[in-house]
């Protein structure tokens, strides 16, 4: 079997993936830490453990992706690929190799809004790999999968509060648990206006000839919903049909990536979409 050579741009990718790993055990590991702020997802259920034990931050935290990525190569498949293992090892390895470093500050409101703003840039060059780092994304994608009625997004959610919940018991404090929220917030901010913009939401319009096979791959891989239209080229006379896909910000660089691997001639635009209503999104008011 011949190996694909690497590009210039998978090169350049690894070296972001690296980057936004370092950034974001950094941050773990100076202001999260230290300060018994567990906002979410493994690396949250990992400070717990490591204030119960002593056990090392990343070596819990990988020790705890192992089991979700064997049942995902068996549930998801390879889909969300080497990128998110290769992530994950980096992010573990960075997490202890800092925890040396002694923490910068010992106020909690600074700890949560610094750390969150760094760990927000770091989780944000991942994703604008289309790579994630493991952990609760992966899990919401394996439940999503058992339950397909339950969106990835409310698998999150779930998983975050839980994992904050845990924490503030964990700690005997309450305050701890408002803290590691405030950093969750601040997180999920920082990562969308790094992926895509400052908008949390996009509408996506694509006109492509392989246009059945573009919609296939968007409802199977994002989870999102597409709607196809009729229209017609003013300037050929030929009729197309338009897709439109509306998706949150931090999926802008997978459907990017959807489309140019099925049809690199396909006409895409993007535009904000704000207020969106119905499944996947906000409930109707």
């Amino acid at each position: 079997m011949k190996i694909k050579k690497p590009t210039r741009r998978d090169v350049l990718g690894t070296v972001i993936i690296i980057t936004g790993c370092a950034l974001s055990a950094l941050a773990i590991s100076i202001f999260l830490v230290p300060n018994r702020i567990a906002a979410g997802g493994i690396t949250g259920l990992a400070t717990v453990i490591h204030h119960w034990t002593g056990w090392p931050v990343g070596l819990v935290a990988l020790v705890l992706n192992v089991p979700l990525f064997l049942i995902g190569f068996r549930l998801v498949g390879s889909g969300f690929g080497l990128r998110s293992l290769m992530a994950t090892l980096f992010l573990s390895l960075f997490i202890d190799l800092f925890a040396s470093i002694s923490p910068i500050t010992d106020d909690l409101l600074l700890a949560a809004l610094a750390g969150g703003a760094m760990m927000g840039v770091g989780l944000g060059l991942v994703f604008r790999q289309d790579s994630t780092t493991g952990g609760t994304d992966l899990a919401a994608r394996i439940i999503h999968n058992s339950v397909p009625f339950i969106s990835i997004a409310q698998v999150l959610l779930v998983i975050d509060i839980l994992v904050v919940l845990t924490a503030a018991v964990a700690f005997h404090s309450y305050e701890l648990g408002l803290y590691a929220v405030v950093t969750l917030a601040v997180t999920t901010k920082v990562i969308d206006s790094v992926v895509v913009g400052i908008n949390f939401t996009k509408a996506a319009h694509i006109i492509s000839l392989k246009s059945d096979e573009v919609a296939m791959s968007l409802l199977t891989e994002l989870d999102r919903g597409v709607t196809g239209l009729e229209g017609r080229g003013l300037y050929t006379g030929k009729r197309k049909e338009v897709l439109i896909c509306v998706l949150k910000s931090r999926q802008v660089p997978k459907l990017k990536r959807i489309v140019r691997d099925i049809d690199p001639d396909a006409f895409v635009y993007l535009t904000d979409a704000r207020e969106v209503f119905g499944e996947g999104f906000q409930a109707h008011e």
